[in-house]
């Protein structure tokens, strides 16, 4: 163990060195320049093998063992086929490990009743006590105890939900459907520490997102409108009329009696939700919307609101706080005198905007293809949207097929954001599914905790806020003590390829590691480090902050983490 942990110091401060040169735009140029692979047909750049490995990264969470050979024996555009129905794929391994935890078939709704927050747990003492709810309650020393078990026991059901979104991830052959609901989880981003429940997220991944995540792009937007989540995150549930406008009710009362109704309302419009919409939903900062758009797509929205939000209540409009005069959004008059069409029809006529097109091929093609997508792409992508009425499957289907998606310079050319680097860890382990929050919390520590974006424009898409010295070093952590078998479920002596390996010499132990790990490719650098432990870029740094060599040849742990930590592992 000795030996083990001197190797982890090392390989911290040597591989710390490389992987920030590694993450330069142009880090896989030294791995294709050695490639003796045969070319692709079809025209695009990558080789056969290539291929094999981009859509493997960059259309799931990595490979796991098998995968490579399955994916080559159907054919990388058969295989991208299949990915893009998911309802035709059996997914035994993920609906085995949504068995496994009970909150997978729980509502929201129930969990909250089960284990509601405090203050709703002592009304509803008092009620079954008949006692009067203006009267002094404190409960006694039985109730709090009571009240423990039960807050126990709810927390353990929060746990399950944040470990069944990164266990599906990991096991589900249902790939491009996990990745897309990243994806769009991320887009529509919600912060968990402001929800109405502790267990809102629940409904929002399983309910709301992951159903219509390769289907159409306005009964999306629609049921993202409509949730829990997000109403309460961008607090349109509080948006109601101003006092400058007539509700439903007072609308009438005009069109009766011809007499304007005077109001006064303490609370009035919210425009939180109505300027994200348009800002980070559908048509982008630079969309041609205006200030009074955002104005007025937030008039509409007013009345949407939820029952009893603290109590898991669902979504409810209310005609008594909707505006309901005259709205102009985007050129499009809304009627006076109506109720929830408003809303409604705001959201027809921005997912049909072209900008709208535009932004979400934009989006699409930095996840799946550049950190700097090309124009042409992208115009091609946001013709396939509007031709297509909003179709995400046949708006991917151009960016995941196209010749810039498998192009020399779309290789290994996007760094994985830490959920994306852990649950591709657990996969190319070939691990078990975790079902605690061990997992959870090392995705938090790399710097993404789950559903924790405080602010709604999500996670970066790009690699540059993902590289620093520190995260770097903490992936490095991450990686030697999955190959010390120091997470869940992890065993590296269960890793398919272990027992060959551990009987094979040191150089064929290093060649097995790059391939099963590294897709057969690595810089001459990485290879440098893995054969002697010596960092070849020691002599740039003026005071190495660690020794450059490992105390002695490094055993099949420490190459396994050194391979899980490599430049190379990082990128997809």
């Amino acid at each position: 163990m000795a030996k083990h942990r001197n190797a982890f110091r090392c390989a911290s401060a040597f591989v710390a060195v490389l992987l920030l040169a590694a993450c330069s735009p142009s880090a896989n140029t030294g791995a294709r320049a050695s490639s003796s692979m045969a070319p692709s047909s079809g025209g695009r750049e990558q080789t056969r093998e290539e291929q094999t490995a981009h859509v493997l990264s960059r259309l799931a969470f990595g490979a796991k063992p098998g995968d490579v050979q399955r994916v080559q024996r159907m054919g990388v555009d058969a295989w991208i086929a299949e990915q893009l129905e998911p309802s035709r794929i059996n997914d035994s391994l993920g609906d085995a490990i949504a068995a496994r935890l009970a909150v997978s078939t729980e509502a929201a709704k129930h969990l909250v009743d089960l284990y509601p927050p405090q203050d709703i747990w002592i009304r509803k003492l008092r009620t079954e006590r008949g006692i009067a709810a203006a009267a002094q309650f404190l409960p006694n020393a039985d109730d709090s105890a009571a009240y423990k078990a039960l807050t126990t026991q709810g927390n353990r059901y929060a746990d399950q939900m944040m470990a069944l979104r990164v266990a599906r991830a990991q096991v589900s052959d249902r790939q491009l459907l996990e990745v897309m609901t990243d994806f769009w989880e991320n887009h529509f981003s919600v912060f968990n520490g402001k929800m109405p429940t502790r267990f809102s997220m629940l409904e929002y991944d399983r309910d709301v997102i992951r159903p219509r995540a390769l289907g159409n792009f306005r009964d999306l937007l629609g049921a993202v409108a409509h949730s829990p989540a997000m109403l309460f995150y961008l607090d349109n549930f509080q948006s109601g009329a101003d006092s400058a406008h007539l509700n439903v009710n007072e609308y009438k009362v005009l069109q009766r009696t011809n007499n304007r109704p005077t109001i006064k309302r303490k609370n009035g419009l919210n425009e939180n939700y109505g300027r994200e919409l348009l800002e980070l939903h559908t048509l982008g900062v630079d969309g041609g919307y205006t200030q009074q758009d955002v104005l007025n797509v937030s008039r509409a929205l007013t009345g949407w609101t939820l029952q009893t939000p603290r109590e898991g209540g669902a979504f409810l409009f209310r005609p008594e706080t909707h505006d309901a005069e005259e709205k102009i959004v985007l050129g499009h008059k809304l009627t006076a005198g109506r109720g929830i069409e408003d809303g409604e029809e705001v959201l027809d006529i921005i997912a049909k905007h072209p900008s709208t097109a535009k932004y979400i091929a934009t989006k699409l093609a930095t996840r799946f293809v550049s950190d700097s997508p090309s124009v042409a792409l992208i115009d091609r992508a946001a013709r396939a949207f509007q031709s297509s009425g909003g179709d995400i499957r046949a708006t991917l289907r151009v960016i995941i097929t196209s010749p810039e998606f498998f192009s020399h310079a779309a290789y290994r050319a996007k760094v994985k954001s830490p959920f994306e680097f852990v649950v591709s860890v657990r996969r190319a382990m070939d691990a078990l599914p975790d079902t605690s929050v061990r997992t959870v919390q090392a995705i938090g520590r790399l710097g993404q905790p789950l559903w924790g974006k405080l602010t709604p424009n999500g996670w970066p898409e790009t690699g540059e806020s993902w590289m620093n010295t520190g995260s770097i070093l903490n992936r490095i952590n991450f990686a030697m003590q999955i190959a010390l078998g120091r997470f869940p479920d992890t065993a590296v002596e269960l890793w398919p390829y272990w027992r060959s390996l551990a009987l094979a010499p040191f150089n064929s132990q290093v060649d097995g590691i790059v391939n099963h790990v590294l897709d057969g490719k690595a810089s001459r650098e990485t290879r440098e480090v893995l054969v002697s432990g010596h960092n070849p870029m020691a002599d740039a740094n003026a005071k190495p902050a660690m020794p450059n060599a490992l105390p002695a040849t490094p055993g099949l742990r420490d190459l396994l983490g050194l391979a899980l930590g490599a430049p190379e592992f990082q990128r997809r």
